[in-house]
């Protein structure tokens, strides 16, 4: 096991030892109660089961039979979620098969960013993750499940439900994907095609021709975004078997790892064969290798808030220099959009998740002795399944990648860090995904263009007034301000001027897609413009310089910038699309860097 690994887990360890030792003591003292619903009264009990059949009742009332709770984020609007329609029927087949129950114990909503991107319900969208993690808690709240099945995929969908399993953490918990999409038309031309729309050469028909042609069935997109990102989490930290993330939808070995999903469900209860409750498999070991597989694929920066609030539930702490540190470590080993060309689909054929876990595994760069859902250790998760006369079976996943340009050996890796920096300096603390940029363009030094509202800096396009090196600041995005949308449609537009030889960058208080990059970004900035930021004092013209080289985030007229007031927010509370329900949620968000949650 690498040296370095070890010294900055045993760091976390020492850090979150009071947190997680209340977090373990909670749980093991809650698993002593037994089955759940055991301490019901009868009236109680006589409410949860009225709707079940008689065979349901039976053997509900034993206690000792298996209840399974079904959280879900089905709806049919959105690709990723369709494939969950089917699922709690399936479920409960297959629990019925194993003398067990199964219920829907609660749905979720799952707001989708690529609806929602550039648009007000984006103002939602992160904090719709602390809903999701609230739901998760309202439905297991019952005292009625010995394990449970969550049925999430998308961006804050999956953190959400982490979060809010991992307060009932004594309960065996299983994460069941739904799987991308298959390949549409490839993704150098899906962008090719929004620079030419961004540039005027194509109108807005001729775009949508290309984008539903890229979104055009059921399933996950296909890019590596943060949706396919928390697949490759949780199958990294062993919640979801292996393999498991990019299986496609509506197949029969989709099916049949459903089916084995549920068999564990069962078999894992308190009173099961083997007992794994959620709290023994995540712990700092988990979390760090969570981190290291996020480094190695070139996943979402989202994660590096998402993952700072998944471990604050399970009362770990850990923080930006943890992920900076990990990043000098681990080297890059996996090119897929918007890192490379290439597709999930793709890269699930060239071995996947089981092929990128063996090599990181071999190089002693994870945590091998680590409990997951089937059982003690991460070589479990090498393995890849497939179907052999119907049935699912297990082997051994390749020792090489079919293709190196995707997924690379530690021997051929495209770079020798993950890709994740951080930057600091007078503007505060930020996140930077170089993977994607070049490296000639990680320092820019250019005069600063303030602006408060990303349809500014499209208009500013538009009319011409944007072709010249400057760092865009975009402030008043953070949690306390709009909730910190991603900004995801700047990415055209900035990869135009980039293509056109000027230096350009983006400094902000808000997020980036997980499909953003090109242009050099430092986002998630803290302290926020709302917040005391020196963001919020900016003006046209500062000198500003970011260079991931040496992680430098500065104004160079520093002085002059704290002598000025700070600029009035553009608003005063934002309405419309139920953006006023959020007010007091967007007051009690902690910073960025701490997770930018409301929940702890």
């Amino acid at each position: 096991m690498n040296n370095k690994i070890i010294h900055i887990t045993r760091r976390i360890v020492n850090r979150s030892k009071k947190t997680r030792e209340s977090y373990v003591k909670l749980m093991k003292s809650l698993a002593k109660k037994g089955v759940s619903r055991s301490g019901l009264s009868c009236g109680n009990l006589a409410h949860a089961i009225a709707a079940c059949s008689e065979s349901d009742k039976i053997n509900l009332m034993a206690e000792k039979k298996a209840n399974i709770g079904i959280i879900t984020s089905y709806n049919d609007m959105l690709s990723a979620h369709k494939p969950y329609e089917k699922y709690p029927e399936q479920i409960k087949k297959y629990a019925k098969e194993l003398n067990a129950v199964a219920q829907v114990a609660g749905a979720v909503p799952a707001m989708c960013d690529g609806v929602t991107q550039g648009e007000a319900g984006m103002d939602l969208s992160l904090f719709s993750r602390d809903v999701i993690a609230l739901s998760t808690a309202i439905g297991l709240s019952h005292n009625m499940f010995d394990s449970a099945l969550c049925l999430g995929i998308c961006d804050k969908i999956v953190p959400g439900e982490l979060i809010g399993a991992l307060k009932f953490g004594h309960l065996p918990v299983i994460f069941v994907p739904g799987g991308p999409m298959k390949t549409g038309i490839s993704n150098e031309e899906k962008a090719r095609v929004r620079r030419s729309f961004a540039s005027g050469e194509i109108d807005r028909q001729a775009l949508l021709k290309s984008e539903s042609k890229a979104y055009h069935s059921s399933g996950t997109c296909t890019f590596y975004g943060t949706a396919n990102s928390n697949q490759m989490l949780m199958e990294i930290m062993g919640l979801q078997l292996p393999g498991s993330s990019f299986v496609n939808p509506d197949t029969e070995h989709r099916s049949a790892l459903n089916k084995e999903a549920v068999r564990l469900a069962v078999e894992s209860t308190i009173d099961g064969k083997n007992y794994r409750p959620l709290f023994d498999i995540i712990n700092e070991k988990a979390i760090v290798n969570a981190i290291i597989g996020l480094l190695a694929s070139g996943g979402s920066t989202n994660h590096t808030i998402h993952l700072i609030a998944i471990a604050k539930a399970a009362g770990i702490i850990i923080n930006w220099e943890d992920f900076s540190d990990l990043s000098n470590i681990i080297p890059s080993l996996v090119k897929m959009y918007p890192n490379g060309s290439a597709d999930v689909n793709y890269f699930h054929a060239c071995g996947g998740m089981p092929l990128l876990i063996k090599t990181l595994l071999n190089e002693g760069l994870l945590h091998s002795d680590v409990n997951t859902i089937l059982g003690h250790g991460l070589e479990k998760f090498t393995k890849e399944s497939y179907l052999k006369n119907g049935i699912l079976t297990w082997r051994d996943c390749p020792s090489k990648s079919v293709d190196q340009s995707v997924l690379s050996s530690i021997d051929n890796a495209f770079d020798k860090s993950g890709g994740l920096k951080i930057l600091k300096g007078n503007l505060g603390v930020s996140v930077i995904k170089t993977s994607a940029v070049k490296s000639k363009h990680w320092h820019v030094e250019a005069p600063a263009l303030v602006f408060e509202d990303q349809n500014e800096i499209i208009e500013a396009f538009n009319k011409k007034k944007l072709f010249k090196d400057f760092i865009a600041v975009l402030r008043y995005q953070g949690p306390k301000a709009k909730g910190m949308p991603e900004l995801h449609r700047l990415t055209p537009i900035l990869s135009i001027l980039q293509n056109n030889g000027h230096k350009v960058a983006l400094v902000t208080d808000g997020r980036m897609s997980g499909a953003s990059g090109k242009v050099p970004a430092a986002i998630h900035l803290s302290p926020e413009a709302s917040d005391g930021g020196i963001l919020s004092k900016l003006k046209d013209g500062d000198p500003l310089v970011l260079n991931a080289i040496t992680g430098e985030l500065n104004c160079l007229n520093e002085k002059e910038v704290l002598g000025r007031a700070e600029a009035k927010p553009p608003f005063i509370n934002q309405e419309g699309l139920g953006r006023e329900l959020f007010s007091n949620i967007r007051n009690l968000a902690s910073s960025s860097d701490n997770g930018a949650s409301i929940l702890f």
